[in-house]
């Protein structure tokens, strides 16, 4: 199949790399940093799935400098907060029988991606590994929870396929299914995200510090029954009848085979860049307010979040 990987960050690197390794044609598109050093040195990773390198079939800045027009899947892996834009950008490559797969964290890309783009060719993905940006085309896999699940909210895609997208992604090395109720799997990361992401980066340790320590314990304990507070609000079911049957799976399961990650979200900090924050524990307060639902743990971490990103954010 032919790919194009928007955002060859640590997520876009693998994609990119195992898929181009499997024999499909990709392309990426990123900065003219990234382009440069991977028009060079090619795409890479290592961890977890083992050593692997690539040269992509094109690497380019801009959509215009791109030979090939028709791709089957369009694999966006940009922060939520370019999503809007880059999505209508993206509106002239999405063509009959092509696809957009959102690859992304956080609540609201969906609805940013189909003011552009047809719901009927528009999946959800629900990535839950982690990879670490080594350098620039360079990451590394450091943990897996789950299968990547694929999805589209209103069973507007043809379940046949999303099977076949699954299983290309499987025999390139990424383990993916499908389901019919992917905004489940979808706020789970949420959820999960939201706990994790700004006090890994507040406090600069991994998710296996942040489950170890009993104050930070209590502050991922608060934001969970918040969140659950406000699904409930918004009459949004997820894969746990409640918070307390979500934390014997988030402390059983969840942090036992992703403690030694760090969160992305302390990499951009470190780095000098926007965070997620809107589209996690903000989006939680947002949806809180139109429920009538208190948030104050989410709110107070938003704020310190947002207050260290601009103790760290180049201009």
């Amino acid at each position: 199949m032919k790919v194009l990987v928007f955002g060859l960050g640590a997520l876009g690197t693998v994609y990119s790399c195992l898929l181009k390794n499997r024999g499909h044609y990709v392309a990426g598109i990123d900065n003219a940093s990234v382009v440069e050093t991977i028009c060079c040195d090619g795409v890479k990773i290592s961890g977890i799935w083992g050593e692997h390198e690539a040269q992509l079939d094109q690497v380019v800045v801009s959509l215009d400098e791109l030979s090939e027009q028709d791709y089957d899947i369009i694999i966006l892996s940009v922060k939520a907060y370019e999503t809007a834009k880059v999505t209508q950008s993206l509106q002239p490559f999405i063509k009959t029988n092509s696809y957009l797969m959102l690859a992304q964290n956080g609540y609201g890309n969906y609805e940013a991606a189909t003011q552009f783009i047809n719901e009927a060719q528009v999946i959800l993905g629900r990535v839950i590994f982690g990879a670490e940006t080594i350098n620039p085309g360079f990451s590394r896999v450091t943990v897996i929870a789950d299968d990547v699940i694929l999805g589209s909210p209103k069973q507007l895609i043809d379940q046949q396929v999303l099977e076949q997208f699954a299983a290309q992604f499987t025999e390139a090395g990424i383990p993916t299914r499908t389901s019919t109720e992917i905004m489940k799997f979808i706020w789970g990361k949420i959820i999960y995200n939201s706990a994790l992401n700004p006090l890994g980066a507040i406090l600069e340790v991994n998710y296996g510090k942040l489950a170890e320590m009993e104050s930070s314990q209590e502050l991922m304990n608060q934001i969970f029954e918040e969140i659950f507070a406000v699904l409930s609000a918004a009459g949004q079911s997820t894969l746990w009848p409640d918070a307390k049957a979500y934390k014997k799976v988030f402390y059983e399961q969840l942090i036992p085979s992703t403690g030694g990650h760090h969160a992305s979200m302390l990499q951009d900090i470190q780095q000098g860049r926007h965070t997620e924050i809107d589209a996690l524990n903000g989006a939680v307060v947002r949806l809180g307010e139109q429920h009538g639902i208190d948030t104050p743990v989410n709110r107070v971490i938003t704020a310190l979040l947002k207050a260290k990103e601009t103790m760290f954010l180049k201009s």
